[in-house]
Parts: structure tokens; C-alpha cells; sequence
């Protein structure tokens, strides 16, 4: 099929830049949680090997502009997630004394955190749920991601989108942060008072 050509404006000079529009709804915790899920049907997943070299997915991460990837098999499955909490972190470091290599030497699959010990939203109940619901959510688990999963027309479970808390908390203008961990019993006491 061959397409017209669009026409063209010539030698347009000085003119002004257009804004955001007002009118466009501000999210807000009461908005629809699909505002903020970054959804696979519309969106590339940012995916790694779980061959890959840690290191080099790190340089992915920067490049995506991501915190986050998805591991998948040779078979387009996931098998995994790697965040960047998980590279920078001490995880490495213990993983590669343990496996006796060097930090470079590193996989995604050394350091990732494995599909079988991964949890997510069911895709039925986001369709329902609010922004406050998914922080809430976020913050009680002490987690930056979430998959958010749904039954295709095949009826095989696939995963369907994801929230970030740090792309939640841009989107609502405001900073979301994860409760700290209690350090002591003292503090575990005090939660539970």
C-alpha cells in the first residue's frame, strides 16, 4: 500500500512552543491505578538474559533509564528480576565471595531474584484499584516494583505491566518512600504496639 505524503509547512520562523494542557487529570492517589502502571501491551518491556553480565545490564538500566529489568529466557519467559538495589547493593559482593569470582564475572542470574520467588498483582484487581491502594501496597511489602500479571486468551498466565514506585511518585509530584526496616527488637516492639 503506498501512503500520501503529509503537507509541509515552509520556513515556519519564531513561533511559540506548545505547554502541557491544563486540562489533562493530575494524578493523584485516588486516581485509577492503570494512570501509573507502566503497561507491556503498549510499552517494551526492558528485558536481560539471565546470562548477561551483571555489569552489563547495569549499563542497560543507565541507558533505558530504568531500575529495573526482566529477565527472560531463551523461550521469552520470565525467569527473573534484576533491580538496581540488587547491583549496587552488598548482594554482589557476598554472591561473588561465595561463588569464589571475580565482581565483574557476575550474571544477571547470580544476583537476580528468581520468577518462583516473585510476587504480583493480578490484573483483574488493578483494573479496580487506586494509586493509594498500589503505594500502600508497595510500602507494606518494603518494594520499588511490582508485576502486575493477567490470564491471555490462551488462558496461559503472562505478565501484563508494572508499577515503580519512583515513576509513581514523579507522576503524583510528590516523594514516596518505603518504611525502613526495624533495626532492633525495641523497634519491632513498637511497630506492633
Amino acid at each position: 500500500m503506498a501512503y500520501s505524503t503529509l503537507p509541509v509547512l515552509p520556513a515556519i520562523g519564531s513561533i511559540p512552543i506548545c505547554s502541557p494542557e491544563r486540562g489533562q487529570p493530575d494524578v493523584t492517589l485516588d486516581s485509577a491505578a492503570l494512570l501509573v502502571m507502566t503497561d507491556l501491551k503498549r510499552v517494551a518491556a526492558a528485558v536481560t538474559s539471565p546470562q548477561e553480565t551483571m555489569d552489563a545490564a547495569h549499563a542497560f538500566m543507565i541507558q533505558r533509564g530504568v531500575r529495573m529489568l526482566l529477565a527472560v529466557d531463551g523461550k521469552g519467559s520470565l525467569a527473573g528480576i534484576v533491580t538496581t538495589n540488587d547491583i549496587l547493593g552488598e548482594k554482589p559482593i557476598a554472591v561473588a565471595h561465595e561463588l569464589g569470582v571475580k565482581h565483574n564475572q557476575l550474571t544477571v542470574a547470580d544476583i537476580m531474584t528468581p520468577a518462583d520467588r516473585l510476587d504480583a498483582f493480578d490484573m483483574q484487581a488493578v483494573r479496580g484499584a487506586r494509586v493509594g491502594q498500589v503505594v500502600a501496597s508497595l510500602q507494606q511489602a518494603r518494594r520499588h516494583h511490582a508485576l502486575v500479571v493477567q490470564v491471555s486468551a490462551e488462558g496461559v498466565r503472562e505478565v501484563r505491566g508494572l508499577f515503580s514506585l519512583t515513576q509513581i511518585a514523579r507522576q503524583l509530584g510528590m516523594p514516596l518512600t518505603l518504611p525502613t526496616a526495624a533495626n532492633s527488637f525495641a523497634e519491632i516492639e513498637a511497630a506492633l504496639a
